[in-house]
């Protein structure tokens, strides 16, 4: 595939992103209470679910609702849940990393304070049981609890993905192997941005075996988690979204940091072991670019960009076990692009 045709075809995913994010947001701002407290809570919040997005897991939900024959009136309250604990979760994460800038505008501690911040991400978490209590009246109390179920899934092991990733620095771990990172990925990342969204679209349209789409879910995410790291050194500045080698300010155990780790010998990696040792604040920007050279010395950002392709590669022969039974259409084939999309974007 040359990359005009690429780009083409990446920019009408992009448009089916904000198209399916659109049917989402008038659930997220209604959901919103108009009462005080304001300036500190639900202005802030509001101002937050605004900031421009993917809309990954939204698409997701109700893409494969769709697909399968689903009604998009039912599966809305769900999808819009799933995108406001992402913004709740991504409230906490920046605390946690210390990160300064997300989605190209300062983070909500930055803005706020810490305090203040972590009681936005709370009532975040808060109102998204609001959105699934909607789904009593629409798709029944049998199925709304199910969903329910699959939410509570989602939240325990993206909150072990967490723990394992921050106790790693914690620690210094420097013995972080790839399938340890894969774990972490598959617990933080890929349950509730990949997995449980295309479970819950097909709960809804009323699919049995949701089992099938567990390693769709988990190749295409990690795929898109790897992506995302590579994408933290070498991403288009602002355009990215994000800070610019946040990841090694922050010591991240990637799998790219990971092969590093594997590689460095001697002075090498005794110097590398001993700048994350420090704290982020510890760290000086002289440090964070040796490391950022090394990583290219080592070639493990290109063994990194091998790695997402191949998961990129095996999603795609499962996307036709998972989704087999539903008739071709424009969510089929959202669906279905969505492994080249998450290895091949560049922001």
């Amino acid at each position: 595939m040359n990359d005009m045709v690429a780009e083409q075809e990446f920019v009408d995913l992009d448009a089916q992103l904000i198209a399916y994010r659109e049917l989402v947001q008038p659930l997220l701002m209604e959901v919103l209470p108009s009462r005080e407290p304001t300036k500190y809570l639900y202005g802030p919040v509001r101002q937050y679910l605004a900031r421009p997005g993917k809309g990954l897991r939204p698409a997701l939900c109700i893409a494969t609702c769709r697909a399968f024959g689903g009604d998009e009136r039912a599966v809305l309250p769900t999808a819009a849940a799933l995108e406001l604990l992402h913004n709740a979760l991504l409230v906490h994460d920046d605390i946690e990393d210390e990160s300064d800038y997300r989605r190209g505008q300062p983070t909500m501690h930055r803005s706020f304070g810490v305090p203040i911040a972590l009681n936005i991400g709370d009532a975040m978490n808060a109102l998204v049981l609001t959105l699934l209590m909607q789904n009593a009246e629409r798709v029944g109390p049998s199925v709304s609890w199910r969903i329910v179920e699959e939410f509570n899934h989602l939240l325990v092991e993206s909150l072990e993905g967490q723990a394992m990733e921050l106790g790693w620095i914690r620690d210094n771990d420097c013995n972080v192997s790839e399938q340890d990172y894969l774990v972490m990925v598959l617990k933080k990342t890929c349950w509730y941005s990949f997995i449980h969204p295309c479970r819950l679209g097909a709960l809804i349209a009323g699919e049995q075996d949701l089992g099938r789409f567990n390693r769709f879910g988990f190749l295409t995410g990690a795929a898109f988690q790897i992506q995302d790291d590579i994408l933290n050194l070498v991403g288009r500045g602002k355009t990215y979204g994000k800070e610019i080698g946040g990841d090694l300010w922050e010591g991240k155990r990637t799998l790219i940091l990971t092969h590093a780790l594997s590689q460095a010998e001697g002075g090498e990696r005794k110097r590398l072991e001993g700048i994350l040792k420090k704290p982020r604040t510890g760290r000086m920007q002289r440090e964070v670019d040796w490391m950022l050279d090394l990583l290219k010395e080592t070639g493990s950002i290109d063994k990194a960009r091998s790695a997402a392709q191949e998961l990129a590669a095996a999603a795609r022969l499962e996307f036709d076990a998972a989704y087999e039974s539903a008739p071709e259409g424009a969510d089929k084939n959202f669906l279905r692009e969505l492994a080249d999309y998450v290895v091949q974007r560049s922001m």
